[in-house]
């Protein structure tokens, strides 16, 4: 007999066949469907799944853009045990051969954006894949040209949803692997459980205060925790979706008008797009219908927090701090009360010490938090969390055990906490660049730099960037009798580099577009070193800082 008080993320799907029975819960495009159609799709997908031979713990990857269909395939996956694990769609073929590798799937399902990669993993790549499914039903024509490939439709037909047994679980409750770069920039896969997403997504009902009446706009990719957590909370309430393939601030302003949305997630890039379009495309119209925004990957500045006030006017905006391994968010704060027309900027509470950090806000009810003291400091250390929202291990580790540190997470991130309570970001203990709420590892960008030939040594840092929150910058140092062109063509010939000729070089050497340096700087000198050999990354970001004012003065 299952036990049905075991969390399950597919609890949500007899609230949305009840409460959300006749109302439209998904949008996507001109598809609209209401609860009972959408529980009744991903009841007949996990038959389908039954069928076809899915197993509990089997691991089933996911390479596609936003769609309702992506929503069915994470929950019909989940009914029958078995683990999600979405790839991200703007990896390089190569980057998603490693993940695949790592989780070794033994179905892989895409839309048209990745299709290709049905067709250029070979079983040699991923022995374990013994099934390919293409996601929308406007592929058929492609499935029938090549008869190794299913659809989604074909894996519903003929389902008798009355028969289908209840949930299953996989071992140790697993349900999603969600990828991140590792510090080698190899991908990570971060195992996260069913309690630890519903635990998340109660959070964000209580904090933010989702409830049925909201109409949610997928603007994160589901391919990253932020955009799954959040798709779990409006699930459970019974929220309505809508959703886009991907962002776009023009077309995204256009369904929050079409649509009444009424809440979305961000993170500063996006709000920046989204304020620069309303700015030309609407001259600073405001929106009448957003009431909740929740902002993550990073702070939005003073400046970009106002125009976002004034074009939503009536939205309680916040902001989260979190990580993958924590299923999401570990703080919250109130950014700007509509109620008040403030923006709530918190000081260092200490006024005999200089501030230091940046504040994130306090933790959620659920997130145990503390700092590991520095042996060096009373206050900064080590950030570390527990409780149900961390990951059960990285994927092909052993599960996380209690051990003599009472079986806290390292974070990775450096921070203090105040009196109040309020955690203090200063910085990130192992070098991570958050760059449009993307991961970006300096030495994945640096190893693919030094295979130019033209290149001795490059040091890649982030650089506080409005828009992106940090931007990418590459310090290199030429090998000897190789010149620097300020000319942008990366067909020169001879022993000469260029900003756009290294871009090129990222490029062909398979490394993502959001990792790909946005600027880069020649360095005339040796880099600056602890007596250990590391570099001292921090010397290297205040020179280039100092670099980049003089030039913005000089223009």
């Amino acid at each position: 007999m299952a036990d049905y008080s075991r969390p399950h993320i597919c609890h949500c799907l007899t609230r949305l066949a009840s409460v959300k029975r006749n109302a439209v819960v998904t949008v996507y495009g001109q598809r609209r469907r209401t609860g009972r159609e959408f529980v009744d799709g991903v009841l007949r997908l996990a038959g389908g799944l039954i069928r076809l031979g899915l197993r509990n713990g089997d691991v089933v990857s996911i390479a596609a853009l936003n769609s309702d269909l992506f929503l069915e395939w994470l929950l019909a996956v989940a009914f029958v045990g078995g683990i999600v694990a979405p790839l991200n769609y703007r990896w390089s073929l190569k980057e998603a051969k490693l993940g695949m590798q790592l989780v070794e799937p033994v179905l892989l399902v895409t839309d048209e954006k990745c299709v290709s990669w049905c067709i250029h993993v070979h079983n040699i790549d991923i022995p374990s894949l013994k099934w390919r499914v293409l996601m929308e039903s406007t592929s058929t024509d492609f499935a029938s040209e090549h008869n190794q490939f299913l659809t989604t439709e074909m894996l519903k037909q003929n389902v008798l949803v009355d028969s289908l047994p209840t949930y299953a679980w996989a071992p140790d409750d697993a349900v999603v692997i969600c990828f991140t770069s590792g510090t080698t920039g190899r991908p990570k896969g971060v195992t996260i459980s069913h309690l630890a997403f519903i635990t998340q997504s109660l959070a964000k009902i209580a904090v933010v205060g989702y409830g049925e009446d909201d109409v949610y706009l997928h603007t994160s990719p589901l391919v990253h925790i932020g955009g799954l957590s959040s798709a779990m909370a409006m699930l459970m309430v019974g929220a309505c979706h809508v959703l886009l393939p991907k962002f776009d601030a023009e077309t995204a302003l256009q369904v929050m008008e079409q649509h009444c949305v009424t809440c979305f997630i961000t993170v500063p890039a996006m709000m920046a797009d989204l304020v620069s379009v309303n700015r030309t495309m609407k001259n600073g119209a405001q929106n009448s219908c957003v009431r909740k925004i929740l902002n993550g990957g990073g702070s939005l500045s003073s400046e970009l927090l106002q125009d976002a006030a004034k074009i939503f006017s009536i939205a309680k905006i916040f902001s989260a701090y979190g990580m993958t391994e924590a299923c999401s968010s570990l703080t919250f704060m109130t950014l700007y009360d509509p109620t008040t027309e403030e923006s709530y900027k918190t000081t260092y509470p200490l006024a005999n010490r200089p501030k230091q950090g940046t504040c994130v806000g306090k933790p959620a009810p659920h997130i145990e938090l503390m700092v590991k003291l520095d042996e060096d400091s009373l206050r900064v250390g080590k950030i570390r969390t527990r409780g149900p929202h961390t990951m059960l291990r990285y994927w092909g580790h052993e599960v996380v055990q209690e051990s003599s540190n009472g079986a806290w997470l390292d974070t990775g991130d450096i921070g203090t906490i105040d009196e109040f309570g309020n955690l203090w970001l200063i910085g990130r203990s192992n070098g991570r660049i958050k760059t449009g709420g993307e991961n970006v590892y300096p030495e994945e960008v640096e190893a693919v730099l030094l295979e130019h030939p033209g290149i001795v040594s490059a040091v890649v840092i982030g650089i506080m960037d409005v828009r992106l929150g940090e931007m990418v910058v590459a310090c290199v140092r030429l090998q000897e009798n190789w010149l620097w062109s300020n000319v942008e063509n990366r067909n020169r010939g001879g022993s000469e580099l260029s900003s756009e000729a290294l871009k090129h070089h990222c490029r062909t050497n398979n490394l993502t577009g959001f990792k790909i340096p946005k600027r880069f700087v020649r360095w005339e000198k040796q880099f600056p070193l602890t007596t250990t050999g590391k570099v001292k990354r921090d010397e290297v970001r205040r020179e280039v800082m100092s670099h980049f004012q003089i030039l913005t003065s000089s223009l």
